[in-house]
């Protein structure tokens, strides 16, 4: 039985920021979910910008309906045929056609020892399995150079395109908060990586 390890409060509240976030980007969140986010305090004041868009976001989920909210995820980010916004982050960062960044994502995360589940629709660089990916760095406390090389190549160059899609998709109320709350998680989470 492998021992359990002792998480420091940061590094738990980073796994569990991580966590809101893929839930949030994976499915469109329930009544029970909604009153869980409506009922979170505030951040630390230090946080900043971030506090200020969590504020906003956890006052948007006081008064949402969760039936608006699936049709809104499901109108920008499923759609038919191609999603208005799409949530699979290489859109955002292959420059050029002959790239074959899902080989490479697969074959990091093999390392790692984490595979896409059998039952998982969807490829390996929707941005929730990313998140869901950094969860599970900080929560197993991997080195955070580690942690930083997987920011810095998956995370970190697709976030602003994705989050200034959700900003200007005027069919989106909610998740410009949750694109908000991303851009500003996503910042901080870089400054810090840059100190190391």
């Amino acid at each position: 039985m492998k021992p359990v390890q002792f998480v420091a409060p940061e590094e738990a509240a980073r796994a569990n920021f991580y966590a809101l976030l893929a839930r949030l980007f994976y499915l469109p969140p329930d009544r029970d979910f909604l009153k869980a986010l409506a009922g979170t305090g505030p951040l630390e004041a230090e946080a900043g910008e971030l506090a200020e868009a969590w504020r906003a976001l956890t006052e948007a989920a006081a008064g949402a309906d969760p039936e608006s909210l699936r049709d809104e995820f499901d109108t920008v980010f499923v759609g038919t045929g191609k999603a208005p916004v799409t949530l699979y982050t290489t859109a955002y960062t292959i420059k050029h056609s002959n790239e074959a960044p899902l080989a490479e994502l697969r074959g990091q995360l093999a390392g790692l020892g984490l595979a896409r589940r059998n039952e998982a629709h969807e490829p390996e660089d929707h941005i929730a399995a990313l998140f869901d990916t950094m969860r599970f760095l900080v929560a197993e406390q991997h080195d955070l150079h580690e942690q930083q090389r997987f920011f810095d190549r998956w995370i970190a160059p697709a976030v602003p395109g994705l989050c200034a899609a959700i900003g200007r998709n005027e069919k989106l109320t909610f998740y410009k908060h949750v694109g908000r709350v991303t851009e500003c998680f996503c910042a901080v989470e870089q400054r810090s990586f840059e100190m190391l």
